[in-house]
């Protein structure tokens, strides 16, 4: 039993003929004959009855009949909740992101969507690894993700849409003897202690890639997550550590260098299930989400100076129109040469 063949009987007991509710329906009358036939199956009463050479319907037809009106008026309520829901500008829709785009991101889209009408955004934080981020699609509308750049695509299951493509570079204490240099190269790097990310997590590949580079193990002293702890480590003369060029906070006591010889790039994804984008307010909210990677990425060009980059005092010879190492990078396959020191 089906919506189609509910509307067939419900014409063929208003009209009185089966050529009559043809006509009615754009439809043959064999392929009406051949609904009918196929909607008797499922009621174990008959619904129709020859009346001289005409097809009527029985006592249990047109009460069916009778039902089929208020089916339909129920379909239609809840196609118009449907396309209300879809249309609904103020809508909910939850995201989710990682720790430093969290940061970038999250105060630019709340003060982009305040006004009146805008999405009721949910905003929520995620440190997940990085084959985890597919599967948060399942319990938000659009989730931010990063990966590596090459890197594996995500699932097809989900859409991807690149925010930003996002320069890693070598975060060092203002005064450390490396802070002169223009930019660094795995063999300047190589043999400094090392603060990085937990295993599973996308910035790990770029520190196994400059030990490949140097040909020789990095020492990892620490292993920490978020970056406004690893810019304080780094600050305290824990080690060296990768940070993002544009989607971290600047920190008086930090420089960040360019990195030669290998590709320190990071994607920064939307990821999202296709029907989400179904809804008139997700597709807002992706907007806004262009829009503040748009601004993340000018607001540091537009920070930077003849003085050198944002975090900390420059090298000397720094380009103030463009962001340093944006332009060229080697690559360099990803290796296993890295150990972690053992606590003493």
């Amino acid at each position: 039993m089906n919506e189609r063949q509910l509307r067939i009987l419900r014409e063929l007991g208003e009209l009185g003929s089966v050529t009559a509710a043809a006509e009615a329906l754009l439809m043959t009358p064999s392929a009406v004959s051949q609904q009918l036939r196929l909607l008797q199956r499922a009621i174990p009463v008959p619904l129709t009855e020859r009346a001289g050479r005409r097809l009527v319907l029985t006592d249990a037809g047109q009460a069916l009949a009778d039902a089929a009106a208020g089916v339909e008026s129920a379909l239609a309520h809840a196609r118009h909740t449907i396309d209300a829901f879809l249309n609904e500008p103020d809508g909910p829709v939850s995201v989710a992101a990682f720790h430093s785009a969290a940061g970038a991101f999250f105060p630019l889209l709340l003060r982009d969507l305040a006004g009146p009408g805008s999405p009721r955004l949910a905003l929520a934080d995620e440190d997940v690894a990085q084959d985890r981020f597919p599967l948060l699609t399942r319990d938000y509308d659009l989730v931010l993700a990063h990966r590596l750049d090459p890197a594996p695509p995500w699932p097809r299951s989900v859409t991807a849409t690149t925010l930003l493509r996002e320069p890693l570079d070598v975060a060092l204490p203002v005064d450390h003897p490396l802070a002169a240099k223009r930019r660094l190269t795995p063999h300047d790097v190589a043999d400094k202690p090392w603060i990085t990310v937990h295993d599973g997590f996308p910035l790990l590949a770029t520190i196994e890639a400059i030990a490949t580079a140097a040909n020789r193990r990095l020492d990892i002293v620490h292993r920490v997550n978020e970056f406004t702890v690893v810019a304080e480590a780094v600050a305290a003369g824990g080690g060296l550590a990768l940070m993002p060029r544009w989607t971290t906070r600047p920190h008086p006591a930090l420089t960040l260098k360019p990195l030669s010889g290998v590709h320190a790039r990071r994607h920064i994804d939307v990821l999202h299930r296709p029907e989400r984008a179904a809804r008139g307010a997700v597709r807002t909210v992706l907007a806004a989400l262009r829009r503040a990677a748009a601004t993340v990425r000018d607001r540091d060009t537009a920070s930077a100076s003849p003085s050198g980059p944002r975090h900390g005092p420059a090298g000397a010879g720094e380009d103030p129109a463009l962001p340093p190492g944006l332009r060229r990078h080697a690559t360099a396959r990803p290796s296993s040469r890295t150990r972690t020191r053992r606590p003493r």
